[in-house]
């Protein structure tokens, strides 16, 4: 019954569900209307509000854009690879393969939601070796388990509220910084890490479909797509010259990228025996880039990753300014405080956090977000 559940749900999803960039530009047009109508605002008012809403997260933005690249050339790395070989050859069924790549995938996640791409190739790597695993239900298990990373290392909002500076201070609507010893060390926040490490692999092998023909990767694969992808070491000497020459060596040079890593590391040793355990995004970008160059030991093998991991991010590049646009028609026009002030009229102290869930989860289908909303 439930893999019936699941599929007609997923026909419904395939046939209404537009691309995240078609709600921005709907929630666009939404939220002007409801500014022009419901705030009773000039036109030209919402115009400039969105307008001058469309830089405000150009910083955030390109945070965002590091956060991802740095976690995703760290996983691009041959340590990690190595380490993948390895697990892969203790797991032999597919119910095993669904355990683990969702207990990797929920551990990964919690460092860096850019980590998913490792559960995601140590999943496709366990897909290849193990016979019957249905491979759209093990998509299914790595992309549920990055949730987890909300609870993590590299969750959005906790760490840009305790970042110096960050735009909701320059907006007034913080006074200060918040720790994250509030946010991801508080109770509610490990309770939740638990309950993703421990009951959702459990959850989702009480979900293994049963019944129908079991669709394998090798059965969805071109032929095209069958063969391996050049590693970076490879396409790194394809781009040296025939003769020796001072550039290669440049690009090569171990040395040069390891001086720079240390220099790194001295200063996440100086920061956090200066500021305690005190994570913001700029920190955790600092850490994961620093990480990456010693990975990837070279310059041009560490550009080739960075060039790989960019890929991922078109959507934050242009999304963004969309989305903060949304939030410049809300915040300079009233509108915000109009549906704010709405869901004061029916939250208490004690139903406001279910009301601030209900609403992140509506949100989310909309805009992605680790709690922007």
């Amino acid at each position: 019954m439930l893999t019936k559940i699941g599929e007609k749900f997923t026909d419904i999803f395939q046939r209404n569900m537009p691309d995240a960039y078609v709600f921005a530009l709907i929630l666009t047009l939404i939220t002007a209307i409801l500014a022009f109508f419901w705030v009773d605002v000039s036109a030209i008012k919402i115009l400039q509000s969105w307008y001058d809403g469309f830089w405000t997260l150009l910083e955030f933005g390109m945070q965002m854009v590091l956060l991802i690249i740095t976690g995703y050339s760290i996983a691009l790395s041959p340590l990690v690879n190595k380490g993948i070989d390895r697990l892969t050859n203790f797991i032999k069924t597919p119910t095993q393969v669904y355990f683990f790549s969702i207990v990797i995938g929920n551990l990964l996640s919690m460092v860096s939601y850019g980590w998913i791409v490792i559960a995601a190739v140590f999943a496709r790597e366990l897909a290849l070796r193990v016979k019957g695993v249905n491979y759209p239900f093990l998509i299914a298990c790595v992309y549920f388990s990055n949730n987890s990373w909300v609870t993590g290392l590299s969750s959005s909002i906790p760490l840009l509220l305790n970042t110096e500076n960050n735009y909701m201070i320059e907006a007034g609507i913080l006074t200060g910084t918040i720790p994250t010893s509030y946010t991801l060390g508080s109770y509610l926040n490990i309770a939740m890490i638990i309950l993703y490490v421990v009951v959702t692999p459990l959850l989702m092998l009480l979900l293994i479909p049963k019944n129908g023909k079991v669709k394998e990767i090798d059965d969805m694969l071109s032929s095209k797509n069958k063969g391996k992808e050049q590693t970076i070491a490879q396409e790194a000497d394809d781009l040296k010259l025939p003769q020796k020459v001072l550039s290669d060596q440049l690009n090569n040079s171990f040395i040069l990228q390891l001086v720079v890593a240390i220099l790194g590391f001295a200063y996440i040793i100086y920061h956090f025996s200066t500021k305690g355990f005190s994570l913001n995004l700029n920190i955790m970008i600092f850490i994961f880039l620093v990480l990456g160059l010693v990975l990837h030991k070279t310059p041009i093998r560490y550009s080739i990753s960075m060039k790989r991991a960019s890929v991922n991010v078109s959507g934050i590049l242009f999304q963004f300014p969309f989305y903060a646009g949304i939030m410049g028609i809300m915040t300079f026009t009233g509108l915000g405080e109009q549906l704010a002030g709405l869901i004061a009229s029916v939250a208490t102290i004690d139903t406001y956090p279910f009301f601030a869930y209900l609403l992140g989860g509506i949100v989310n289908f909309a805009i992605p977000s680790g709690g922007g909303e």
